[in-house]
């Protein structure tokens, strides 16, 4: 069965393929590219946790062990080890049963940090939309384990290892002795924001969920798991002092459904940090938090935040869309359309259209319309190569001097459609939005295409080769959103062709995250036009226009469902909250 998971299709593989597939590493332990350490050959210790969890270890050579678990059968496995300024990280599966731990053992402090890791948990959970799911054997769960060395005549420290905020808004990027480049960008306590630059061809921005803990002043752990991907899990240790280094591990089935089982280093780089927008009293030892009393948060072993968006949206043909939007199609206002909380603090709408005829012709293959504005909420189109007007519904805004920015259904049209317009009447220069249901992989999903173009009207020159572009000028960028006093969301432009918003919680700390392409267009010096669908999500299409001078947006959003078909408004008021130096790592690569 193949699973599509954010556009990746990846095989459900089952329980006993899995098993037999994690035979040929139980014995070996995980490669590595850069030279094992046999610091721990030789030597004995016990692991006391404080969930109960007890590990005797006894390491017998550079990569072979021996353990009991909690007093068990003694157990024989493979094994391998990195060290990372005072502490050792080692790897390894337990064989026969599907699990492993991953340890974090600092030898100055006796201080301990375990990752049990697993597959086919059979784990069920509850979805946003209270549906109950599986999850797939091959996704990789974990539990953290606090803990410390237990040396006879020596007391067990008072402190340990914990969960923290320290690296929240963080940005780093990571280049493995595999070759492999990340961008790994931390904000949010529950989540991590990543871009694959090598793995990847389009560069898009991921979120999984994940753990962040503090191991001392300047090493941390990060830690996290693909869910509603290939389900792979990557966890390293980090050192954050001059120069920045990791040492981690992979282990899981890629979106290939290859078994990757290895240790690396990485050198890093610190690209940025957002600002902290928690309350100045909090010290660092927030750890991930629940968005609110009604999240479904797995109870039990493995517990963790997972954002599952694809698993509560329902699939529906074109045609089914279709008959939900024959029985309700309606603009800004009702139906399905965006409640008040994403419209709250939209800007004023504008009637200096009013009594104004002009075309709006795209380029190429792109819609040309005629448009004559009646009042400052109805007017009257006719697409070119048609004969009879439509009267409908618009609304407009002013964002800027002169430039206008408006929307409305294309009235009748199959699959429902609407346009979304910016015209600039100071030199003539448009972009037409042009945006319909439905899509290769739901009919209730949104898309859109953006066409450049020019406005013609009397008195106005307009030109003949200049458009408007689109651009890279945001990337790396984050901005707070606040659409009402009930919503505030931070958008992070992750990469040229992609963005990530996350939800604040109560306290301002950033919580639950998704991610999704999007376009980003320049139309005048701090003004811009973005758009993006919330692909594999929720399927609804948003497009906002900025301007960075007033930090304000405002704009439209689309979406289409069993309850009908919706135009609505968003509007915003917002605050540049950082940036990450990460464009440079952006742009056209040879791949051979």
């Amino acid at each position: 069965m193949n699973i599509p998971m954010h556009r990746f299709k990846y095989t459900n593989i089952p329980k006993d393929q899995i098993g037999q597939r994690l035979k040929a590493v139980e014995s070996t332990g995980p490669t590595s590219a850069s030279e094992l350490s046999d610091v721990l050959s030789g030597k004995t210790f016990k692991i006391v946790t404080d969930k109960g969890l007890t590990l005797n270890y006894q390491f017998t050579s550079k990569n072979r062990l021996t353990l009991t678990e909690n007093g068990g059968s003694k157990i024989q496995a493979g094994y391998g080890a990195l060290a990372i300024r005072q502490g050792i990280l080692f790897s390894h599966l337990i064989p026969g049963v599907q699990k492993g731990y991953n340890v974090y053992v600092d030898l100055e402090t006796d201080l301990v940090t375990v990752f049990e890791v697993w597959f086919s948990s059979g784990r069920k959970e509850m979805t946003l939309s209270n549906t109950e799911i599986v999850v797939e054997d091959r996704e990789t769960q974990r539990e953290v384990y606090f803990g410390y060395l237990e040396i006879s005549g020596k007391k067990p420290p008072e402190t340990r290892h914990h969960l923290t905020n320290r690296l929240e808004s963080k940005g780093l990027h990571w280049t493995q002795d595999t070759g492999i480049e990340t961008l790994e960008l931390y904000h949010s306590i529950a989540s991590v924001n990543f871009v694959e630059l090598t793995r990847h061809a389009d560069y898009l921005g991921f979120c999984s969920p994940a753990d962040y803990i503090a191991l001392n002043n300047n090493m941390f752990i990060m830690s996290r798991s693909e869910c509603e991907f290939s389900g792979i899990y990557t966890m390293y240790v980090i050192d954050l002092f001059t120069p920045v280094k990791q040492a981690g591990v992979r282990l899981g089935f890629n979106e290939r459904d290859e078994l990757e089982y290895y240790m690396f280093r990485g050198d890093g780089e610190i690209v940025g940090q957002l600002a902290f927008l928690e309350p100045f009293d909090e010290h660092g030892r927030a750890g991930m938090v629940v968005q609110s009393a009604n999240d479904p948060q797995a109870p039990g072993k493995g517990q963790r935040l997972v954002y599952r968006p694809v698993r509560d949206f329902p699939h529906m043909t074109d045609e089914q869309v279709h008959e939900a939007a024959l029985k309700s199609t309606t603009a800004f206002g009702g139906g399905a359309g965006a409640p008040q909380i994403m419209s709250g603090n939209s800007m004023p709408f504008t009637d200096k259209l009013v009594g104004k005829e002009l075309t709006v012709r795209s380029d190429r293959s792109g819609p040309v319309i005629h448009y004559r504005f009646k009042e400052k909420s109805r007017l009257s189109y006719r697409e070119d190569g048609q004969t009879q007007w439509i009267e409908t519904d618009y609304r407009c805004y002013e964002p800027d001097e002169q430039l206008f920015w408006f929307s409305h259904l294309l009235v009748d049209s199959k699959p429902r459609a609407s346009v979304q317009i910016v015209m600039d009447l100071t030199n003539g220069l448009t972009t037409c939005i042009h945006s319909r249901m439905g899509t290769p992989y739901f009919g209730n999903e949104t898309t859109y295409n953006a066409h450049f173009g020019v406005v013609e009207m009397p008195g106005l020159n307009s030109p003949q080769y200049l458009r408007h572009e689109f651009t890279y000028e945001l990337v790396g960028h984050a901005f707070s959103w606040s659409y009402s006093d009930q919503m505030t969301s931070m958008h992070h432009f992750t990469s040229p062709h992609s963005m990530t918003w996350t939800i604040f919680t109560d306290n301002q700390t950033l919580g639950a995250q998704w991610s999704s392409p999007c376009i980003l267009i320049k139309l005048r010096p701090m003004i811009y036009l973005f758009c993006q669908n919330e692909e594999a999500c929720n399927g609804a299409e948003m497009c906002e226009l900025f301007n960075l001078k007033l930090m304000r947006a405002c704009g439209f959003g689309f979406n289409g469902g069993a309850r009908g078909v919706s135009l609505g408004l968003v509007g915003a008021l917002g605050r540049h909250i950082g940036k990450y130096d990460i464009a440079k790592f952006f742009g056209p690569k040879a791949r051979f």
